[in-house]
């Protein structure tokens, strides 16, 4: 067995293994990592029943202190964890997009997909009052069906990513008009859950919102991880990919339907909460000084930032209880308007 030392760029081959190990992305991601945890303890054992961290890891064992079981294992530990698990997966799904459009932009809640999950589950719970698994089914549905009809309409000797973006955008806005029109024309209490629901927001999600996006997640990561790769290839253009051995019309059909599921399942647990897609990739590939933000970079980023986000709306409006899709639509808002003035002044 030889074991070469890696620095950035450099590959580590361990016997026949060879990877590609980044000393900055790493310990960014290491970073991210520490601060996921050290922000879900302080979740965990903050607000009106405090606790400490002994008793939230007792309690999470079977022997914490009375009454603690209810507030640890039913409200605050899954609320933390479905907002990790959709922020990893719009993370995940924007740092796919992006790169296959070869544009900051180019993410699910900017070019209609997540969009399209919205009417799936508004049509759903508009509809037929269904529950969590109805809701991501329409979701799921409405998503695969947006990103069918984008990746036909924007299909002309191949999907280039400026086209694929502006379809998208045009797309979406339909979309935005047919979730309104959904609303408008449903019952008064139909309408005030959808309306709340479109928001995006943690507030009230239990295990049943949990292992939907668990599973979606377990299924999913792979793909996303397994073909990344390929992203860099599909970058330098599709007949430099072709002459690499790349499929590039199939490779980037199951990249966009694996977008497509990480982007439709987070909305169908948590609603379409803006901006976290758009905002996770860039703001990681710029923390690891990469070209391009990684499948696991993107998603701790995306899982740190709703999962601040819930914090401080939880906090800081805490008798409110202000849906975190606001404080996301905030952040992203701001982060947006920089990106396009930065973008601007380039040219």
């Amino acid at each position: 067995m030889s074991v070469n030392t890696a620095v950035r760029g450099r590959p580590v081959r361990i016997a026949r293994l060879s990877l590609r190990l980044d000393i900055r992305a790493t310990i960014t991601c290491l970073i991210m990592t520490a601060a996921i945890v050290g922000l879900g303890f302080l979740s965990m054992t903050t607000g009106d029943y405090p606790l400490t961290v002994p008793e939230v890891v007792d309690t999470v064992l079977g022997q914490g202190p009375p009454g603690a079981e209810f507030i640890v294992l039913e409200l605050r530990l899954p609320r933390l964890l479905a907002g990790l698990l959709v922020g990893m997966a719009f993370g995940i799904s924007g740092a796919i997009m992006q790169r296959l459009t070869d544009n900051p932009l180019g993410s699910p809640d900017i070019i209609g997909f997540t969009a399209g999950s919205a009417t799936g589950a508004l049509s759903v719970i508009v509809l037929t009052d269904g529950g969590m698994m109805l809701t991501a089914g329409g979701a799921l549905g409405g998503g695969i069906v947006t990103s069918i009809l984008i990746y036909l309409l924007a299909f002309r000797r191949g999907v280039q990513g400026f086209r694929l973006v502006l379809i998208g955008i045009g797309v979406s806005a339909m979309l935005f008009a047919a979730n309104e029109y959904l609303i408008t024309h449903a019952s008064m209490q139909d309408a005030l859950s959808a309306a709340a629901w479109q928001v995006g927001g943690l507030n009230g999600r239990g295990w049943d919102h949990v292992e939907p996006v668990a599973w979606a997640m377990l299924a999913l990561l792979p793909f996303a991880m397994f073909f990344s790769h390929r992203l860099s290839i599909l970058q330098m253009g599709d007949d430099a990919a072709k002459a690499l051995g790349v499929r590039v019309e199939s490779t980037r059909l199951v990249l966009v339907m694996v977008s497509v599921a990480l982007a439709a399942i987070g909305t169908a647990a948590a609603g379409p909460i803006a901006f976290v897609a758009l905002a996770a990739p860039q703001i990681a590939r710029r923390l690891t000084g990469t070209p391009a933000a990684g499948p696991v970079a993107a998603g701790l980023m995306g899982a740190l930032l709703l999962t601040i986000s819930d914090f401080l709306v939880q906090k800081v409006f805490s008798d409110t209880q202000l849906p975190v899709g606001i404080a996301t639509a905030v952040i992203g808002g701001l982060y947006l308007a920089w990106l396009l003035a930065r973008e601007f002044r380039r040219r």
